[in-house]
């Protein structure tokens, strides 16, 4: 895969992840092509993140996804000139108002778990960020996709973790700090949005 090689060799430090990476990548492509979306939650600066990683997904990345002349008839030359196919994704995090309801009248613990529970299917992908790997809210998110069949990536330090026993593939990038891992996840997900948009659109 080939931005997943060039991760690997701009970032050597990442090369025990590079078989989670690939595997991250075949379960995004497969999710995308039976009809499914892209759950991602995360706290602090890996909320920020999930943003991050949505803004790659929904619109062109590092190719412009266009609309052939054949498709989507009924849209004007200006609309197929101007938009982007994009992958179905959902920043968690972003939901303000529901994420502050359920907060305040319920349980924050279980938030991210709250929303699988409305918005996930098993046709979906959860990614879920933490670099502790054992963000409660995260983990209960976690346990209720798979509780529900939903497949689930984490990208997580090095350490053992709540994560890294519980999801499907969980990419553990060799840091210990905060913000070392916070660095090391931003190489991890631009190869895995550029070898995604590859496969699907090029």
């Amino acid at each position: 895969m080939h931005y997943i090689q060039n991760t690997i060799e701009r970032y050597p430090v990442l090369t025990p992840c590079a078989k989670a990476m690939e595997e991250a990548t075949l379960q995004l492509v497969h999710a995308y092509r039976k009809g499914g979306k892209i759950l991602l939650c995360g706290n602090g600066g890996s909320a920020a993140d999930c943003e991050h990683i949505s803004g790659e997904f929904l619109k062109g990345f590092l190719s412009k996804r266009k609309i052939a002349e054949n498709e989507y008839p009924l849209f004007s030359d200006e609309a197929k000139s101007k938009l982007q196919k994009g992958i179905p994704c959902i920043p968690l995090p972003s939901l303000v108002g529901v994420n502050s309801a359920f907060c305040n009248d319920v349980d924050s613990d279980w938030i991210y778990a709250q929303l699988v529970f409305a918005l996930g299917k098993k046709e979906d992908i959860l990614i879920c960020l933490s670099t502790s790997g054992n963000a409660k809210n995260v983990t209960l998110a976690a346990e209720t996709a798979k509780a529900l069949g939903i497949t689930t990536i984490a990208l997580t330090g090095e350490k053992e973790s709540n994560l890294s026993r519980l999801c499907d593939i969980c990419i553990r990038v060799p840091e210990t700090e905060t913000y070392k891992i916070q660095e090391l996840h931003l190489p991890v997900y631009h190869a895995l949005c550029a070898e995604v948009e590859k496969t699907l659109f090029e």
